[in-house]
């Protein structure tokens, strides 16, 4: 089902009942599901907006006057990770598509232009029949293999050719086997369902037995479902559902197809495939074959990808390296950008946390601090030949940043230090890096941190959540910690391999009992995790929002990173009007009153970024989210209690439509039509008067803006 079709059940669904729980939202794109019947909802709590909360749970607005909006939450570091993300020559040696992978949706309707950018080019490996003739046969496949040999687009190719149409739809890794066999999908006939990175259930004695219920299911709706998943089966596969042990297409002509498409002449291609390194994934040669594409040269190409990038830092290690040499790589991995001083410093407390794991050390401990005082880091760093001094411009101003002598040296630095160090040594880098953290260092500091953390997840995934993520996530490094820990999972969503992993982590930390780690987790789903998996991002913070005014303000934020990246925002705004409608004659309780303060959260937040009421950034940037809008708007207008500070918003709202945009007027004018159609006939006519008492000192502008508005809202009347 598309979107269209989406919002059409939306209008065409009946009434919800009094005091029904509210449904989730779904996927973008996706086909309704049993979640949506059934309802997924916060815990009931008092409120926590500021001025509304009284031991009765009704709410009560602010004091008259100028409204005193709330910032949106996390978006500082939000705002950085993606500034850092634009700014020019950035690079954090993760992934290997852009940028823009972070800040699309990697769940819901793939649209055409993405199935056709996978399609077009793909090159089937030679287990390709086997898993089409077991999807044929069954109607659902699941590829095993690791990252990077092509699975996610072989599971669309899949599709492609089983599925009688061409809609094609993303599934959440989170979804487990229950969701798919108990109608918590939907599947429609003739449509290919794709879920990428399936996470690892809690193995049972009845694995096969649900396998068997999910390929019933998608069969007797005449879909077809491929999964894809890095984790072996534990035991005998199960035998209703086939499980395909996948491989790497042939590379070479992976970047022959891709090459010749792009119109390189002969000598290029032959090139380009002649010096092709060994250890490189199909993402890899897909992103090489760009660059050849754009006019670089292949044999420069290479030297970053695969054994061309491995193999000088390989080299560089099977050298007899002296304790120095080791924190100096060591230090440059995690402390990537920082100035002589600041690395200097770094590397000198790191040599102290880890010299008892250097015999020659440990046995002198007066001569190792002496040692460490009077070398001179600055002349060894010369000599490092994985280190280079690259100059920065800082405004009108210079700076020298210590860097790899090539960024893609740093996930092999990584690789080699977790293959030869010991776990005493990574003790000791385990205490520094929580000390660096702990004295908040910096955003800057932090991502380099978090960047590195995230590429070490790749060989050592336990060894970053247990003694980083979780301990960091709850608080043991204070805040600093914990927006690290989030930007570690901000990082791992640049990394279509490590996305999923990372959504698994923030569900982990939603569910904990611990308010730390809960707090944690919604930071993380207010930012790139919530861009990623939308769906899962709402349902969980719905789900705390009665319990913590923090879940609101994350639910706020998502809206306006979603906004800013282009994305979906109804994923937010159509679950939580729906709630209003399930609950519209409900006069008290706490669920209502939660949904109540999540609507007037969002609705009366400033994006740090730019000082704007969110509300009307989404006027203006989601107008096809007008009617969503005006119920949220309506819900709180029809509530008495919050109907004076509604006014006042709604008055300034229109002001910042004045600054959003350069024709004010027809957003206006759609707002109030759809606002009319959303309120009571008698709250419409009582709305102008009112509306224009709560104005304060209004500008000729605003007062020309909000005449026209309630002209609209006047013109539904029948």
């Amino acid at each position: 089902m598309d979107e269209e079709q989406s919002e059409r059940r939306d209008r065409e669904e009946p009434e919800p009942k009094p005091g029904a729980e509210p449904a989730p939202d779904r996927d973008p794109g996706t086909p309704r599901t049993r979640d949506d019947e059934t309802g997924e909802t916060g815990e009931s709590g008092e409120t926590g907006e500021t001025g509304e909360t009284e031991e009765t749970g009704e709410s009560k607005p602010p004091p008259p006057g100028r409204p005193d909006t709330a910032p949106v939450h996390h978006n500082r570091v939000n705002q950085y990770f993606y500034g850092a993300l634009d700014a020019p020559g950035a690079h954090f040696g993760i992934g290997v598509g852009d940028f823009a992978n972070v800040r699309r949706r990697a769940v819901g309707r793939l649209d055409a232009g993405e199935a056709d950018a996978l399609l077009a080019p793909y090159v089937e490996p030679d287990c390709f029949e086997e898993a089409a003739a077991a999807l044929e046969q069954d109607g659902v496949v699941v590829l095993v293999g690791p990252p990077g040999i092509g699975k996610r687009s072989a599971a669309v190719a899949l599709v492609a050719r089983a599925a009688e149409g061409t809609e094609y739809v993303v599934l959440s890794p989170g979804r487990s086997l229950d969701d798919l066999a108990d109608g918590r999908v939907s599947f429609e006939k003739g449509v290919g369902y794709v879920l990428i990175d399936r996470m690892p259930e809690t193995s049972s004695g009845t694995a096969d037995f649900d396998w068997r219920r999910v390929r019933d299911t998608v069969r007797d709706h005449g879909a077809h479902l491929v999964i894809t998943t890095v984790h072996p089966v534990e035991g005998d596969a199960p035998g209703s559902v086939r499980h395909v042990p996948w491989r790497l297409p042939d590379l070479t002509a992976v970047l022959r197809v891709r090459l010749l498409r792009a119109g390189c002449a002969a000598d290029t291609v032959e090139r380009a495939v002649a010096g092709l390194p060994g250890g490189c994934g199909v993402a890899e040669v897909a992103e090489a074959a760009e660059r050849i594409a754009r006019g670089a040269a292949p044999d420069e190409v290479w030297q970053e990808y695969g054994s061309g990038a491995a193999e000088p830092v390989r080299d560089w290690f099977a050298a007899g390296r002296e304790p120095r040499e080791w924190a100096e790589v060591t230090t440059l991995a995690f402390v990537t950008g920082a100035g002589y001083r600041d690395f200097e410093t770094c590397q000198e407390r790191l040599e102290e946390w880890v010299a008892p794991t250097f015999p020659e050390l440990a046995v002198n401990t007066d001569g190792a601090e002496a040692h460490r005082r009077d070398a001179d880091r600055r002349l060894m760093l010369g000599r490092n030949t994985l280190v280079a001094v690259e100059q920065r411009k800082d405004g009108a101003l210079t700076r020298s940043a210590l860097v790899f002598a090539n960024p893609h040296y740093r996930p092999w630095v990584l690789e080699e230090l977790w293959a030869k160090r010991s776990t005493a040594y990574w003790n000791g880098v385990r205490d520094w890096l929580t000390e660096l953290v702990r004295t908040q260092p910096g955003l800057g500091t932090q991502l380099s941190v978090a960047s590195a953390l995230a590429l070490l997840t790749r060989p050592a995934f336990d060894e970053v959540a247990e003694n980083y993520l979780h301990p960091w996530a709850s608080g043991v490094a204070g805040p600093a910690g914990q927006s690290t820990a989030t930007l570690v999972l901000q990082c791992m969503c640049l990394d279509e391999g490590l996305a999923a992993t990372a959504l698994a982590v923030g569900r982990g930390w939603a569910r904990s009992p611990e308010p730390a780690l809960r707090s944690t987790a919604m930071a993380a789903f207010a930012g790139a995790l919530g861009v990623r998996f939308p769906t899962d991002a709402v349902n969980v913070l719905m789900r705390l929002t009665g319990r913590s005014e923090e879940a609101r303000l994350a639910l706020a934020g998502l809206v306006a990173l979603l906004l800013d990246c282009g994305e979906d925002t109804g994923a937010v705004l159509r679950p939580l009007a729906y709630r209003l409608r399930a609950l519209r004659t409900t006069s008290t309780g706490h669920l209502r009153e939660s949904v109540l303060d999540t609507v007037q959260t969002l609705l009366g937040g400033r994006d740090t970024r730019t000082g704007r009421l969110v509300g009307a950034s989404l006027l203006e940037g989601a107008p096809e989210q007008s009617d969503r809008i005006a119920e949220l708007w309506a819900g709180v207008l029809e509530n008495r209690p919050r109907r004076g500070w509604a006014l006042r918003y709604l008055h300034a709202t229109l002001r910042d439509l004045t600054t959003v945009t350069a024709e004010p007027g027809p957003v206006a004018d759609r707002f109030g039509r759809s606002l009319g159609g959303a309120l009571a006939p008698p709250e419409r006519t009582h709305l102008g008067p009112a509306l224009r008492r709560s104005a304060v000192r209004p500008t000729p502008e605003t007062t020309v803006l909000t005449d026209t508005f309630l002209t609209a809202v006047l013109s539904t009347e029948d």
